[in-house]
């Protein structure tokens, strides 16, 4: 089904649903939830979606997935087509309980191109129920990719990661964050792994990739984001960039543009 409403497949007598949406550039849809699991795909553009838990950068060709009741928004950064599968939850136990974006094989790009164009109550029994079926088998060995962040739920905590998010720099100490937050060092720490499931050196690391990443896609330069988030030069960002991710930002330059 191709730009299809929520009451279109949540009511379709079928476990696994097809679903497509173009979006332009700038488009957010607000906080939502589904019923189904979502394996949200953007053949073209980049997406970034926020839950209460994190924020997901998801590039072209990847996907993220999304279990079912989690309230996330989406925002396209530019031109987005995206192609989802929502699949009731009973369909498979060993696909993730989480948030997670996931690399794209060949045969599962090819499978999503394909069961878009599957009509709403397909035959299962027949090769339209073959295809869901075999997609599903190729979604659950899929690879996770590291381009998300974590964000605790204490507000005041929270608040401070935000503020970084939207300005990173390499050169915040934890100290720095101890006296605007009127924490001592040993409880900082304690909290902040306890909110974020890392620590504070490499949530800065991450936070920077997810602040980039968006601005790579978008066509700023390389040398023009790693001054802005305070790197010395260009290679020591890129450097952070491959350590974190294992590419280098170039792999991400341009990448809002349709393919």
């Amino acid at each position: 089904m191709r730009n299809a409403n929520v009451d279109d497949y949540e009511a379709t007598p079928r476990p696994i649903i097809s679903v497509g949406n173009d979006y332009a550039p700038g488009v957010a849809r607000g906080s939502h939830q589904h019923r189904r699991n979502q394996l949200l795909y953007g053949a073209t553009g980049l997406m970034i979606v926020t839950t209460p838990q994190g924020r997901w950068v998801v590039p072209p060709q990847r996907a993220l997935w999304i279990p079912a009741g989690i309230y996330h928004d989406v925002y396209a950064v530019g031109p987005v087509t995206t192609r989802s599968i929502f699949l009731e939850p009973a369909v498979s136990r060993k696909l993730p309980r989480e948030c997670r974006v996931l690399g794209i094989t060949p045969l599962a790009r090819a499978l999503l191109l394909e069961a878009v164009d599957l009509p709403a109550k397909y035959d299962v029994h027949a090769r339209a129920g073959l295809i869901m079926r075999l997609l599903i088998a190729e979604i659950e060995q899929l690879p996770t990719l590291p381009l998300n962040i974590s964000l605790p739920t204490a507000p005041k905590l929270a608040a401070r990661c935000r503020a970084f998010l939207d300005k990173p720099t390499p050169h915040e100490t934890i100290d720095d964050w101890c006296a605007a937050l009127a924490m001592s060092r040993r409880s900082f720490t304690r909290l902040f792994r306890e909110q974020t499931g890392t620590s504070f050196a490499a949530w800065c690391r991450q936070a920077c990739i997810v602040a980039a990443l968006p601005r790579l896609a978008a066509g700023d330069s390389i040398t023009t984001i790693a001054l802005d988030f305070g790197y010395a030069n260009p290679s020591a960002f890129t450097q952070m960039f491959r350590s974190q991710t294992g590419v280098a930002p170039s792999a991400y330059a341009g990448t809002s543009a349709p393919h």
